[in-house]
């Protein structure tokens, strides 16, 4: 069961390797037929569309994309134009950009563009996500939160995704930000959620039962808040520091894979 994985979702912690091998966004051209299949970048979380939507094209076409083009949604009006839509329903793989996942969220939420979306990944299009692109792909994602210091009990800010991954809480730019703190607030917060965080230049392909194998240089970290047997999380004291007590963590690399509804993880064969 854990030996076949295709990913039908792509999440990347940021910065992946665009100018080297291009290892994960190889990955990602391999989900499709690069000479018949639409690639579709939505530059929807970023201020500067043109910039980042032409960088991208750049690098998908240089891996041997044939058929790559840019969704621009910089207002609500946009995410209910028709010819938008029709770029969704054409496409085989969607690619969220970095940037702000609020702008994504607050966007696309209740739109027909958003329905869309849902619609497509359920007939099977393949989609992705990197850094802000990443964490809106679950049901809730972190917004904000300090980094590099103790966790305290009511310092993060949440709002809901796309929801295309259920059960987790995606974060990103992992090690190199230090967000080890505030992605264990959100587990405390939610312990029936699977708090996974994600390096930079790395990813995880998850499949439609929910299981997913680590590509890229980095680790992957998933907190596991089940088993907590004791925790201070309350809105009284916020700036208190957290107690967690019997927190479950494991740490994954490359080639590693892990079964979300299980939730047990499985080295690499």
């Amino acid at each position: 069961m854990a030996e076949k994985v295709e990913g039908t979702l792509i999440i990347i912690g940021g910065a992946e390797d665009k100018k080297g091998e291009k290892e994960i966004l190889k990955a990602v051209c391999s989900k499709i037929n690069k000479e018949e299949d639409e690639l579709l970048i939505a530059t929807v979380a970023t201020e500067s569309p043109a910039e980042v939507g032409a960088q991208y094209r750049s690098v998908f076409e240089s891996l041997g994309a044939r058929k790559v083009n840019i969704l621009n949604v910089s207002s609500r009006e946009d995410a209910c134009a028709n010819e938008n839509i029709e770029m969704v329903k054409k496409a085989s793989l969607v690619f969220f950009t970095g940037g702000d996942q609020l702008r994504i969220t607050s966007m696309l939420g209740g739109t027909a563009l958003y329905n869309c979306f849902l619609e497509r990944y359920e007939e099977g299009c393949v989609f992705v996500g990197t850094s802000a692109g990443a964490s809106v792909m679950s049901e809730n994602m972190v917004v904000n939160g300090p980094g590099d210091e103790s966790p305290k009990k009511c310092t993060l800010k949440m709002a809901p995704g796309l929801g295309l991954v259920k059960g987790v809480i995606i974060d990103q730019h992992f090690a190199q930000r230090g967000r080890i703190g505030r992605l264990l607030v959100g587990v405390a917060e939610n312990p029936q959620s699977l708090g996974i965080g994600i390096d930079e230049d790395t990813a995880i392909e998850v499949n439609s039962e929910g299981l997913f194998k680590v590509i890229g240089s980095g680790a992957v970290y998933v907190i596991d808040g089940s088993t907590i047997s004791r925790t201070n999380v309350s809105e009284q004291y916020p700036n208190e520091v957290l107690s967690i007590f019997n927190l479950k963590m494991h740490v994954l690399k490359s080639g590693d894979r892990f079964d979300i509804k299980l939730r047990t993880p499985f080295a690499e064969e």
